[in-house]
């Protein structure tokens, strides 16, 4: 196959230099895109009854309109997945995004515009490029084959014809341009295939013998189809397979906890990574510097952004432009999809404002606040990279909960985790994780101080597939599904453990079995 990485590069360093030049003019150009989008959208029925029309600047808009969450979008979004027109954003809209639930339905479905997918995914994606290519001048990656983890279609409701739902990258590998399957795999009806017991074997068949030079997907997924190509192949390194490979583009959870394990299978030297921020809502950001856990929030993929403090979530949303380094903030959007100041869930650390960057901090209902110890997601998955570099340990999956304290005894945080390779002394692991956290959180450590008040963390082992066994119960088992890695109640870690009992004892029972058996 001709290497086109070369011709590529002229195009795409014209789309670096376009952001960088929209993120030297950060609050003009938001200013602008705001008013085309109000503009765009002022007879839709939504931007009738909201006035758009009559929206002149960002202050009447943020005067006027208030935040809307999906309990509110969802009767026009449902509509317009029924066939409606001119809701939300003009015309018909076909394709959208299923994604996780809130407390007044099962699952999500965010609209996808034709102005959402060219303006926003893709060219959020392109930038993700541009930007690699940009800073490795020695990539080759258009040389060979760019493998693809993607979802599926599979959904639960009864669509009008020609309406498509299900995973966000389904979507965009079944409207990607033509040109771009040229350096892709696999193949549409493999990357498209709903059931993951049968998605598996065929991406390593369609993948062991291609020349694959970056992987794009969520970790954890990618992880499991490596281990599979390792073992179809007989090979101990993926680079005996790839030799070509020099990039993953990940993004969807924190790399971290996974790092460790991409790098036992991978030639260190050969491999790099670069992180995306992207979601069913939009693509935000993608890592500005090599080596750098910094994000760049994208200032030229259609999005207009606003923040929430963190530390008081009735506070009026801030726009970009004043935002404050340091602050942690829940992230609205405002964008081609339809979605207008819609929390997305995320809050983010700003670490940079010229240009503006952030890291992720977690999700604004996935944390740990029982005891007034405000634990985010970031503060677990560094603890649990922290107790694992110095344990030795590698770490399939993870869920945190709060354990209430009850009849004198104190309250403490329950993790389950399944291993891949588990540490020798749990005991030991535990203390080495609790003492990460503090390190961590020191709200936590004072809560923690002195074992007074909180108790130390306990860890309870997952059995093998725990968590896909119960990503499958809730019909979420997939290359996109992601465990909730904090929750302030106990709601899912008690069908986790009620699940782990069950494979515990089905393992022992067989164990028994075959010792009865010998």
């Amino acid at each position: 196959m001709l290497d086109f990485t070369g011709i590529s590069r002229t195009y795409l360093e014209r789309v670096f230099t376009a952001e960088i030049r929209a993120e030297e003019h950060l609050e003009a150009g938001q200013r602008k895109l705001l008013g085309a989008l109000l503009h765009t959208s002022a007879r839709t029925r939504f931007g009738v009854e909201h006035g758009f029309a009559a929206l002149r600047s960002y202050e009447e808009f943020a005067d006027k309109m208030p935040v809307t969450d999906f309990a509110t979008l969802r009767p026009y979004v449902m509509e317009m997945v029924n066939g409606g027109c001119d809701i939300l954003w003009p015309g018909r809209t076909r394709s959208f995004a299923q994604s996780s639930g809130t407390s007044d339905g099962k699952s999500k479905y965010i609209p996808l515009t034709q102005r959402s997918l060219q303006k926003g995914h893709y060219a959020g994606a392109a930038f993700s490029v541009a930007s690699y290519l940009h800073y490795h001048c020695d990539s080759h990656i258009f040389g060979g084959k760019n493998f693809i983890l993607g979802g599926s279609f599979a959904n639960e409701l009864q669509l009008p014809q020609g309406v498509k739902v299900g995973d966000l990258s389904a979507t965009l590998i079944d409207k990607i341009n033509p040109v771009a399957n040229l350096f892709r795999i696999p193949s549409k009806q493999i990357a498209l295939m709903e059931r993951w017991e049968e998605k598996l074997p065929a991406l390593v068949e369609a993948s062991s013998g291609a020349d694959v030079r970056s992987l794009s997907g969520v970790p954890s997924w990618f992880l499991t189809v490596l281990r599979g190509v390792l073992k179809h192949t007989g090979a101990s390194s993926i680079h005996d397979v790839w030799p070509n490979l020099e990039v993953f583009f990940h993004g969807g959870i924190a790399f971290g906890p996974y790092r460790r394990q991409y790098e036992a299978i991978t030639d260190r030297q050969r491999m790099r990574y670069w992180e995306n921020y992207n979601a069913s809502e939009g693509f935000f950001g993608v890592q500005a510097l090599p080596g750098k856990p910094d994000m760049r929030l994208l200032m030229n993929t259609d999005v207009f952004y606003e923040f929430v403090p963190a530390e008081d979530p009735s506070a009026a949303p801030i726009p970009s432009w004043e935002v404050k380094e340091g602050g942690i903030y829940a992230l609205l959007i405002t964008s081609g999809n339809g979605l207008w100041r819609y929390p997305i869930g995320d809050t983010v650390l700003v670490t940079g404002t010229a240009p503006l960057t952030v890291t992720i901090a977690g999700r604004t209902r996935s944390f740990i606040n029982a005891f007034g110890e405000e634990v985010m997601v970031y503060n677990a998955d560094a603890a649990l990279d922290a107790a694992c570099r110095a344990t030795g340990a590698e770490v399939i999956d993870y869920t945190v909960a709060p354990v209430y304290a009850d009849g004198g005894e104190r309250g403490h945080h329950e993790w389950l985790i399944e291993f891949s390779r588990r540490p020798s002394d749990m005991d030991a692991f535990a203390r080495l994780l609790d003492s990460s956290l503090q390190g961590e959180n020191s709200d936590y450590q004072a809560k923690r101080s002195g074992d007074i008040f909180l108790a130390p963390l306990t860890v309870v082992t997952g059995a093998s597939g725990v968590f896909d066994r119960w990503l499958a119960s809730t019909g979420k088992l997939g290359g996109q599904r992601k465990v909730p890695r904090l929750c302030n109640d106990r709601r899912i870690m008690d069908q986790l453990l009620s699940l782990n009992d069950k494979l515990n004892a089905s393992a022992a029972s067989t164990d028994k079995t075959d010792h009865q058996i010998s």
